[in-house]
C-alpha cells in the first residue's frame, strides 16, 4: 500500500509504459511570466539596465508585497530583432532555458530580459550558460536587496532610546 498522493501512486495510475526513467518533471514557465505593461514600466523605472554578451536585463524588487512572492520574468523581442518568425524563435529559445532553470529565479523580484539578435544564432549551450550566469547574479543582487530592505524595516520598528533627564 502506498501513501496517498505519493509518486508511486501516480505511477500506478499512469498510462502503460510511462515510467520516470529518462523523464524529467516539466516545470511551467507560464506561472512566472510578467504580463502587464504597467509591471514592465515599473521594473524599468526601478532598476538599472545591465548588459551581458547577448542581452540586456533589468532586476527590480517587487515593492508593496507583504508576504514573500515568487519571481516574475518578462521577455521582450522588438521588431529590431527581425521578422515575426525570428522574434518568436528567439523567445522560444529563451523560454526553454528559463523553464529548465526556474529554480534559480530569486524570490520577490521582477526580471526582464532584452535579447540581442545574436540569440537567434548562438549555440543553445552558450545561451543556457549565459542565462544561468544572469540568474545567479540576479540571486546575489536580490539577496543584497532583501537584506537592505530587512535592515531598513528593522531600523524603522526600533524605538528611539530616551535617557532620563
Amino acid at each position: 500500500m502506498t501513501a496517498p498522493n505519493s509518486p508511486e501512486e501516480h505511477l500506478d495510475k499512469a498510462k502503460p509504459g510511462n515510467t520516470r526513467i529518462g523523464k524529467s518533471a516539466r516545470q511551467s514557465f507560464a506561472a512566472v511570466r510578467l504580463r502587464k505593461h504597467s509591471d514592465f514600466q515599473r521594473a524599468y523605472a526601478a532598476a538599472p539596465k545591465r548588459q551581458s554578451a547577448s542581452m540586456s536585463w533589468f532586476l527590480a524588487p517587487r515593492t508593496g508585497e507583504t508576504e514573500p512572492v515568487p519571481a516574475r520574468v518578462g521577455l521582450t523581442a522588438g521588431k529590431v530583432l527581425g521578422k515575426a518568425h525570428q522574434r518568436n524563435r528567439i523567445k522560444r529559445r529563451m523560454r526553454e532555458v528559463l523553464r529548465r532553470h526556474l529554480d534559480l529565479l530569486p524570490h520577490g523580484v521582477d526580471l526582464i530580459l532584452h535579447p540581442r539578435r545574436v540569440v537567434l544564432t548562438i549555440e543553445f549551450t552558450k545561451l543556457e550558460a549565459e542565462i544561468v550566469r544572469i540568474l545567479t547574479q540576479a540571486q546575489a543582487d536580490a539577496a543584497r536587496l532583501n537584506a537592505a530592505r530587512l535592515d531598513a524595516a528593522r531600523l524603522a520598528t526600533q524605538l528611539p532610546v530616551v535617557s532620563p533627564a
